[in-house]
Formats: structure tokens, C-alpha cells, sequence
């Protein structure tokens, strides 16, 4: 799940300026389940951008405002309302996508991506995932060190864990401790024998682009 967080509510007035026709569009996936982009959030973005004499002319939610498809359906609606200016309230993919099926109008995020994240309870969200593209999670079992180390090793622990927790935020359990114990719960601390070669990232050059029908 992509886990998002609300702008400050100055900061996107800031962005819509002068602009007083605004559309608003939701997204039915990771935004709604972080509430900060569901047909609820869409609702009262509404009544405070129009408590504020903005008028909002149109709104609409997506499926998913990552996928082109759906979201170019949605943005019929909104386009065909002509706003001076679109607020998408997803993530920031969702954003980019939106502003592609927007030909005249600019739009604006009203959060903030934070990273790919698991819901540990409602309304509670840790990060799993850098998305770095060289999954080690079969030789960690199945802990991430990229994300779940502060220093992202990937080789063991540093030397300041101290008590089982990291010198860079006491708060966080030593991902290595916690690889080590997990390794041992399954057997397999033979792993830890094994070097991993460093994170060079040249593999994941940005943009990348995954194409599984193999065609162009």
C-alpha cells in the first residue's frame, strides 16, 4: 500500500492561488484506506475549499489513480466541468497520472507520498519497502534491511545497536537483530554466511518502465 499523508491545508490553498473553479478526485484505493483521498475526504475538501469562496465544480473518485484507464474515465467528468484547477488527493503517481488526462487545467496534490507501507492496525502504517528493485528478502527472512535498517545495510548490523534497538532511532528494533532472530526460528542462520554484494542502485536508473506483455 502506498501510505500518503495530508499537505498542510495552506499549502495547497497556496498552490490553487487565484484559481476559483476547482475540481476535486478521490482515489478508492491506498488513499482512501490512509483517509486522505476517500469519497469522505473528497467531501470535506469540498466544503472547506468552498468555505473559503472557492467553487468546486465537479467532483469524482477513481478506482485507483495509478491506472491510466480508469482514471482517464474519470477525468471526463471533471474536464467537461472545466476547472481552473484540479485537486487529485492521492499519491503522487496517482497525481502525475491525473495531470495527463488533464489538458487544460493544472493539477495540484493535496498530500504527501511517504512510502510503500503495511497497515499494522487501522490508522497505523509502517514502512516495508524502497522499492529498490534487488529483492534480498529470500536470504533476511523476510525482513527488508533496506527499509527496516537506518543505514539500509545489508551484511549485518553496525556496531550501535545497543539492547536490541538502533542508535539512529531507539524507537526501531535492530533490523539485523531481528533478521538474526528470525534466521534462527527457521533453521537457516547458514544464510548470515552468505555476502550480499553492496546496493550499487545502477540496476534501478530512474524512470524505469516493466513491460510483462513484452511488446512495444
Amino acid at each position: 500500500m502506498i501510505i500518503t499523508q495530508k499537505k498542510p491545508i495552506d499549502e495547497l490553498m497556496a498552490m490553487l492561488g487565484d484559481a476559483q473553479k476547482i475540481a476535486i478526485l478521490g482515489c478508492g484505493s491506498c488513499a482512501t484506506a490512509c483517509a486522505t483521498g476517500g469519497e469522505k475526504e473528497v467531501a470535506e475538501l469540498k466544503a472547506y475549499l468552498e468555505s473559503k469562496g472557492k467553487t468546486v465544480v465537479a467532483t469524482n473518485m477513481a478506482d485507483y489513480c495509478c491506472m491510466n484507464l480508469g482514471v482517464k474515465t474519470a477525468m471526463k467528468k471533471l474536464n467537461a466541468a472545466g476547472p481552473d484547477a484540479v485537486v487529485c488527493m492521492s499519491c503522487g503517481d496517482g497525481v502525475q497520472v491525473a495531470a495527463a488526462n488533464s489538458p487544460s487545467a493544472p493539477v495540484y496534490p493535496s498530500n504527501n507520498t511517504m512510502f510503500l507501507g503495511e497497515a499494522v492496525r487501522f490508522g497505523l502504517f509502517e514502512e516495508a519497502c524502497h522499492l529498490c528493485g534487488d529483492c534480498v528478502l529470500g536470504t533476511t527472512g523476510g525482513i527488508c534491511p533496506i527499509s527496516r535498517c537506518a543505514k539500509s545495510l545489508v551484511n549485518g548490523p553496525c556496531g550501535g545497536q545497543k539492547n536490541g534497538k538502533c542508535e539512529v532511532n531507539p524507537d526501531n528494533d535492530c533490523a539485523w537483530i531481528m533478521i538474526y532472530k528470525r534466521l534462527e526460528s527457521l533453521g537457516r542462520l547458514d544464510l548470515l554466511a552468505k555476502r550480499r554484494p553492496d546496493k550499487g542502485y545502477a540496476k534501478v536508473s530512474y524512470p524505469r518502465t516493466i513491460n510483462i506483455r513484452g511488446n512495444k
